[in-house]
C-alpha cells in the first residue's frame, strides 16, 4: 500500500491512500466475540476493587456477577 505523503500542517491524514495492494476482509472472522472494555468511574473502580480484594477475587469478576445480579432484578420486576 502506497501512502502519498503530502499534508497540510492541521491535517494528519494523507491526501490520497492506494489500495491497489489491499486484501478485503484479511483481518475478518465470523463469530468472532468483541470484549469492549468498560470504563469505570474512579470512586467506583476504588470501591469495587477494595471489595474485589477484600473477597479474593479479580475485579472484572465481581462487576459481572454485579451486573448479573442486576439483570435478574431488572428481568424479575418486567
Amino acid at each position: 500500500m502506497n501512502v502519498t505523503t503530502t499534508h497540510d500542517d492541521d491535517d494528519d491524514m494523507s491526501a490520497e491512500v492506494d489500495f491497489k495492494g489491499a486484501m478485503r476482509g484479511k483481518f475478518y472472522r465470523p463469530n468472532m466475540r468483541l470484549n469492549l472494555p468498560v470504563y469505570l468511574d474512579a470512586d467506583v473502580q476504588d470501591y469495587l476493587s477494595a471489595i474485589a480484594a477484600k473477597k479474593g477475587m479479580p475485579l472484572s469478576q465481581l462487576a459481572n456477577d454485579l451486573l448479573k445480579r442486576e439483570i435478574g432484578i431488572i428481568e424479575a420486576v418486567k
